[in-house]
């Protein structure tokens, strides 16, 4: 059975209570999505889920030959300080499924709170998911924290992105304060596997520009494909991002492989180049290990 819960919307409550002003404030900047997808009856379906505002879950149909999808969407269109998001993925054994978002994120300018963006992604024995949200762009003077939790059970696989973009590129604008904090946390069957954050605070600028920092850089970007044979897939890996430098030398690419977890980094001067290095990576790599299409969902093409 589907179970499907949906929060408040509106000033009104899913029972029709009115709900007074100050406690739709609370409410709109605190949302949360929940999608689980398993497997039954010899294919992926969705199971379980749960949005609450400004987060809504939009189902569009896949395409031919390719994995369920399920699309996260802020509706507020963006995050303000103080502004929070908690999103909790799943599959089920066997389960294979693609969870991605419909724009990118606007983190915009704080006059001191947090914004916080906390995502749970656990996937079963047997099951494959992506989760590769679009872009973050995090404004002059904003503060974004963000954590995503990996966790992953006996053969399971997964790919997993994020990607941050420092300002706004087409009105000249430059990152030079604020609060960065990008965190991974992967665990398989219980045991960290690994743990890795960037945090940048207050006077940003300098780390930014600096050639041993991010040397300008307008953007960056890490993909994580975790599988009991990750390591394998190293060279191909490799070979894509050549490839993909050939086409835009703007973007530089580094990967390693350890303990079931490949890595990869995007670094370039402009989003545009990361993007489509990231996308390049990818579509390739989900090809590789899963035999998927080397297609990615449509709102990738906009």
């Amino acid at each position: 059975m589907l179970q499907t819960i949906e929060g408040m919307a509106g000033g009104v409550t899913t029972t029709g209570r009115a709900v007074p002003a100050g406690e739709q404030k609370k409410v709109a900047v605190h949302g949360a999505a929940t999608v689980r997808f398993e497997h039954r009856h010899g294919e992926t379906r969705l199971a379980t889920l749960y949005h609450h505002d400004p987060l809504r879950v939009l189902l569009p149909t896949p395409r031919r030959g390719d994995v369920p999808i399920a699309v996260l969407a802020t509706t507020s269109g963006g995050m303000v300080g103080g502004d929070r998001m908690d999103i909790d993925l799943s599959a089920g054994p066997g389960a294979r499924a693609l969870v991605t978002t419909q724009a990118a994120e606007k983190v915009y300018r704080s006059t001191g709170a947090d914004c916080r963006i906390d995502t749970r992604v656990a996937v079963e024995a047997g099951a494959w998911l992506e989760w590769m949200p679009q872009e973050a762009i995090v404004f002059e003077g904003s503060r974004l924290r963000r954590l995503t939790r990996l966790e992953l059970a006996g053969d399971s696989r997964l790919i997993a992105g994020e990607m941050l973009v420092f300002g706004r590129a087409a009105f000249g604008e430059t990152v030079t304060r604020g609060l960065i904090r990008d965190a991974w946390e992967v665990v398989r069957d219980g045991r960290a596997v690994w743990a890795d954050a960037l945090h940048l605070d207050g006077d940003i600028a300098e780390t930014l520009n600096h050639p041993a920092g991010f040397g300008g850089a307008g953007a960056c970007a890490t993909l994580l494909h975790a599988a009991p044979d990750a390591a394998d897939r190293l060279d191909a890996v490799r070979a894509l991002a050549d490839g993909a430098a050939q086409q835009d030398g703007y973007a530089r690419v580094g990967a390693t492989a350890f303990d079931g977890l490949l890595v990869v980094r995007i670094l370039g001067g402009d989003a545009r180049a990361v993007r489509r290095a990231y996308m390049v990576l990818w579509s390739g790599l989900r090809a590789e290990a899963a035999g998927l299409p080397t297609r990615l969902p449509r709102l990738w093409e906009v």
